[in-house]
């Protein structure tokens, strides 16, 4: 035990020693003469994201999980019948254990195109809901849970240099995009208010018969909150990070 306590001490002692080095240790640099500068800033992302799963406090990140949605609209049919579902407070577990399997770029104007993989993602969530889904009136509310399996983003972004103060450049964003597909999904929701069970196994047997569906349903909602997120996210990262850090002219 105690070598294994002086082994841990070391380490932090070393990866501080590492840290105060390297100001940028999250980022590996890619040179613009590299033949392959895709695959070089493929293996830059991945090692940004494994980075930030232990958290860079240089970047304000600590515990990238769980991903916050505060919330999300789901509207099947028209009319005062018609199926509404909000759901709140959604927390997502998995986001951060992704990996980047392909990058474009045109580093000349900035532009880069990102292809991730999510092994899986479990999310919870509060909803509410009104309006009548097969042929029963559901009313009311509980919880949701969903689990996401072979999760693939695509994520394109456009971006401009500009001149710090202290005399090196910095990306700002002028655009980015996302799409996603899911290949396998369970969902489901209990603890219903008013403790109705013929409701809750309607609404089950329901979401999981059309969870496809229902996905592309709350798609273009749901793309809005990420890409807030990742907005954020990208340009908190562009703020700390002078471009030389990423791409070198050597």
């Amino acid at each position: 035990m105690f070598k294994f306590n002086v082994f841990l001490v070391f380490s932090s002692v070393l990866i501080s020693h590492i840290r105060s080095e390297d100001p940028y240790y999250f980022i590996k640099q890619c040179s613009i003469k590299n033949s392959d500068i895709n695959q070089c800033l493929k293996e830059s992302t991945n090692h940004l994201v494994a980075n930030m799963r232990n958290g860079i406090p240089e970047l304000g990140l600590e515990d990238p999980e769980p991903v916050f949605i505060d919330e999300i609209h789901l509207a099947l049919g028209s009319g005062p019948d018609g199926y509404r579902a909000i759901f709140k407070d959604i927390e997502a577990y998995g986001v951060s254990n992704c990996t980047i399997t392909a990058v474009r770029s045109d580093i000349e104007t900035n532009q880069f195109q990102f292809t991730l993989y999510i092994p899986k993602i479990s999310a919870k969530a509060h909803y509410e809901s009104s309006g009548i889904l097969l042929l029963i009136r559901a009313s009311g509310g509980g919880n949701y849970w969903g689990e996401y399996e072979g999760v693939k983003v695509k994520a394109y972004l456009k971006a401009y240099k500009v001149l710090g103060d202290d005399g090196f450049n910095y990306l700002k964003l002028k655009q980015i995009k996302m799409d996603f597909s899911v290949k396998e999904i369970q969902m489901g929701v209990d603890g219903i208010h008013n403790g109705n069970s013929v409701l809750q196994a309607a609404l089950n047997l329901f979401i999981n018969s059309n969870a496809q569906e229902l996905l592309k349903e709350m798609k273009p909602h749901l793309k809005k909150k990420l890409l807030l997120l990742m907005n954020d996210f990208i340009s908190n990262i562009f703020n700390h990070v002078p471009y030389e850090a990423f791409i070198s002219d050597q």
